[in-house]
């Protein structure tokens, strides 16, 4: 236990997670601190395309064998079980109506883009290395868990009768940050280290300093919704958003160990299984359930699962990764 107290205390201290912290901190003192809207959208872009090209360069290098099918299958199904827990757990631990538990649920089988990046920067920090395909696995997580969603909605008989038509399955499938994600991947699969070396000064040595500023924003855009979701975190709602990502830890802890990934690849498939979309599933929820509650499942994925990743669970489930696997 010391051990694993240990290692988790040093992942805390790092520039990646203060920057989140201060950007709370700010938000919460009502600080007129801002990062432009156009510069945050730009840092958003720049660390999916260049988390996506090192992904498909590392892929390029270590070639495509079982071991990669298998982690995204695992990816898949991960994705599409977790909002049955999550769905259970809510109908437990509140008073949620089944149609607003069903689209939390599916924020919680999805996964949030810059918890995966920020574990993987928190990774290298540590000189801790990991496959570089999880970042398809990624991907692959984004859209099962909609569909499940959706399931339990119609299982019940209530809400949305829209279904999944084309509208969709076009919300869900080009989705901004699932295409750059896909496609700088792809490129970077395509020109492997050569493309690499080429674009190094720009995707290489400023990305942790563009990452910092991205989550000094995002620690803002939570510190904000803390302070105006105080009506809806009840204590059973406040209690889910910090227990479903551990109960999602451990299923990805269990499935990374079962594939015997390497340390990082346990690591950061814990953290796609704690993590919570608030990108791609809020979106595909205002088209497939618009009865749902915006404020419930943004304020808990953005609010209180986000800020929890990325200041304690990333370090957590980094150290756990380490033990487990003897690292």
């Amino acid at each position: 236990m010391d051990q694993l107290l240990s290692l988790a205390g040093e992942n805390l201290i790092s520039p990646i997670i203060l920057s989140f912290v201060l950007g709370v901190a700010a938000s919460l003192a009502r600080s007129d601190l801002s990062i432009p809207e156009a510069v945050a959208k730009g840092l958003s872009i720049y660390l999916l395309f260049a988390i996506g090209f090192k992904g498909g360069v590392s892929v390029a290098a270590h070639g495509i064998d079982g071991t990669l099918g298998l982690a995204l299958l695992s990816g898949v199904i991960l994705s599409a079980g977790l909002p049955l827990i999550a769905f259970a757990l809510l109908r437990v631990m509140t008073r949620m109506d089944r149609l607003d538990a069903a689209a939390v649920a599916a924020h919680y089988g999805s996964i949030s883009i810059v918890t995966f990046v920020a574990a993987t920067s928190v990774l290298e920090s540590q000189g801790i290395g990991s496959e570089g395909y999880m970042v398809a696995v990624a991907a692959a997580m984004e859209a099962p868990a909609i569909l499940s969603a959706l399931w339990l909605v119609a299982r019940g008989g209530s809400g949305s009768d829209r279904g999944m038509d084309g509208a969709l399955m076009r919300e869900i499938m080009l989705n901004g940050s699932i295409v750059l994600l896909i496609g700088s991947f792809i490129i970077g699969w395509a020109t492997g280290e050569d493309g690499l070396r080429e674009i190094a000064p720009f995707i290489v040595s400023p990305f942790k300093g563009a990452l910092c500023l991205f989550l000094l924003d995002m620690g803002l855009v939570a510190g904000r919704g803390l302070r105006e979701g105080g009506r809806i975190l009840r204590p059973g709602v406040l209690a889910f958003g910090v227990v479903m990502p551990l109960i999602g830890s451990v299923c990805g802890l269990g499935f990374g160990l079962m594939l015997g990934l390497s340390v990082g690849g346990v690591a950061l498939f814990m953290v796609l299984s704690a993590s919570a979309s608030y990108i791609a599933v809020p979106a595909a929820m205002r088209v497939a359930l618009p009865e749902a509650n915006p404020s419930l499942y943004l304020t808990l994925s953005l609010g209180v699962t986000f800020p929890f990743n990325l200041t304690l669970g990333i370090p957590l489930y980094v150290a756990v990764a380490q033990v487990a696997s003897g690292g």
